[in-house]
Order: structure tokens, then C-alpha cells, then sequence
């Protein structure tokens, strides 16, 4: 039985869930299936910003079901005007297989615990002053982070966050060469500056004696 576009779409949208398909998506490879992606999730993200979260999926989801229910009626009364037997119109998408096996359950759970375990490490790195100048540049950074808090919430800066995810990889990709230089003139002035601060500040810098432990 031949498929329809439709489910041949969704199939495709599966698919870019994984790391190509979003280099694809964030990189404006195809611009239509983009477009669709940055709209429809700017648009929701409006609406959580402007409305609650249980009242942005309520009215999602009763728009989906009055459009799913409208159409479903529809292609009945065709059906028994036309005296045909087409049968349910999404026996495609309830025939679609969606679930997860257990080796991509367990593929995403080995990665989530790998970065769960890396962001705990690092955290009590930070917070036990291990380094005393990380954890200076971490209070430092902690301290902006009030201010943006301040100006900005949540969802304000998941938004900024979301439209920074699809135009600055691109701004980046076609401005590759002159971006570079002037991050690497300020990583090499930051590097300098550190150097300086551990040298004048002994805590910040872990002996010899230390590092063979």
C-alpha cells in the first residue's frame, strides 16, 4: 500500500532528531523545513511567554482535536455520499510505530548519566574551590547571571536562546574567518590575564605534589 506525504514527512521529521538532522535544521540547509521549525517554535514560545503552559498545550492540543475530529467527519460523509470505503483516514499515522526500543532507551539513558555525572563533578570542582581562579571566573559568571535574571525570565531567555540556535551558527559558517581572529585575540588576552592571576595568587595553581595524587 502506497503511503502519503504526510506520513512520509513525519518520518522524515523523526529522522532529524539526531545530530545531522539538527546541524541541518540550525544551519538552514533546507530552508523550508527550517523555516517551518523556527516559526512554529517561535510562535509557541510566544504564546508560553504570554500564556501558561497548561493553557498554551490545552488550546494546542483542543485545536489539533477539533481539526483531527472535523476532518474525520468530513471524509465519513464523502465516504457515504460517494459510496466508497476508504476506510479511517489516519489508519497510516495509527498504524506509524512510535515507540522507542530498548537499545535507543538505553543509548539516551547512558548519555544523559554521562552528562548528569560531568555537570555534578564540575559543580563541586567549582563550589570546593579546587582551582581558586575557575571558581572566581564561575562566581564572576554567577554574578552577570543576576543581572540577566533581573532583566530577563525564563522563558524570555529560552526564546533568546532558541532564536541564537538559528542564526548564529549561520552568521558564524559565513563570517567564519574574521570571527575566529577576534575570538582568538580575546581567548589569547583572557589566557594572558589568567596566567597572571596565578602566578600572583598561589591557591589558584595545584603543586606538583597535588597533581600526582
Amino acid at each position: 500500500m502506497a503511503t502519503s506525504p504526510l506520513k512520509d514527512f513525519l518520518v522524515l521529521e523523526a529522522a532529524d532528531f539526531t545530530k545531522d538532522g539538527l546541524e541541518s535544521l540550525i544551519y538552514w540547509r533546507d530552508v523550508k523545513k527550517s523555516a517551518v521549525v523556527f516559526g512554529g517554535g517561535l510562535a509557541i514560545l510566544l504564546a508560553m511567554s504570554l500564556f501558561s503552559l497548561i493553557s498554551v498545550f490545552s488550546y494546542l492540543s483542543l485545536l489539533l482535536l477539533f481539526g483531527t475530529i472535523s476532518f474525520r467527519i468530513y471524509k465519513n460523509v464523502l465516504q457515504a455520499v460517494q459510496k466508497t470505503s476508504e476506510g479511517h483516514p489516519f489508519k497510516d499515522y495509527l498504524d506509524l510505530d512510535l515507540t522507542l526500543s530498548q537499545e535507543k532507551v538505553q543509548q539516551l539513558t547512558t548519555v544523559a548519566v554521562a552528562h548528569v555525572n560531568a555537570l555534578v563533578t564540575g559543580l563541586r570542582r567549582l563550589f570546593l574551590v579546587e582551582d581558586l581562579v575557575d571558581s572566581i571566573k564561575f562566581g564572576v559568571l554567577l554574578y552577570w547571571l543576576t543581572y540577566v535574571g533581573a532583566l530577563f525570565n525564563g522563558i524570555t531567555c529560552v526564546m533568546i536562546g532558541f532564536v541564537a540556535l538559528f542564526t548564529l551558527p549561520k552568521v558564524y559558517e559565513n563570517n567564519k574567518q574574521s570571527i575566529d581572529t577576534h575570538i582568538e585575540m580575546v581567548r589569547s588576552k583572557i589566557q594572558e590575564i589568567t596566567e597572571k592571576v596565578k602566578a600572583a595568587v598561589p591557591l589558584g595553581k595545584k603543586t606538583e605534589t597535588e597533581k600526582t595524587k
